[in-house]
């Protein structure tokens, strides 16, 4: 049984710095990409950042481009995402995701799992 469980959410203040965490467990991830996705108060969910498991690329959102990283510890089998220069406009749920079989980076939509999400809020 596939389990994504995320961690490190938080109360930062604009300008700060979290790193969420996603445990990954119930299955190989060799072949898969990992994504961050994130969902605000009445907004759709969006994309966020992915990271193939075997080659290591990665992908972001322009929204988020040079302020957050996506990485992933092979021997942890955990994916992470550090976030720095946070804004107020970051708020929101966190989710990590998985989208099995697949070894490209670029991929906003389709997940095949879902972690439960944490939360991340941006004060001003």
């Amino acid at each position: 049984q596939v389990q994504l469980v995320e961690s490190g959410g938080g109360l930062v203040q604009a300008g700060g710095s979290l790193r969420l965490s996603c445990a990954a467990s119930g299955r190989t991830f060799s072949s898969s990409t990992m994504g961050w996705l994130r969902q605000a108060p009445g907004k759709e969910r969006e994309f966020v950042a992915a990271i193939n498991w075997r080659s290591g690329n990665t992908y972001y959102a322009d929204s988020v481009k040079g302020r957050f990283t996506i990485s992933r510890d092979n021997a942890k089998n955990t994916v992470y995402l550090q976030m720095n220069s946070l804004k107020p406009e970051d708020t929101a749920v966190y989710y990590c995701a998985a989208k099995l079989y697949t070894q490209k980076v670029v991929v906003e939509y389709g997940y095949d799992y879902w972690g439960q999400g944490t939360q991340v809020t941006v004060s001003s």
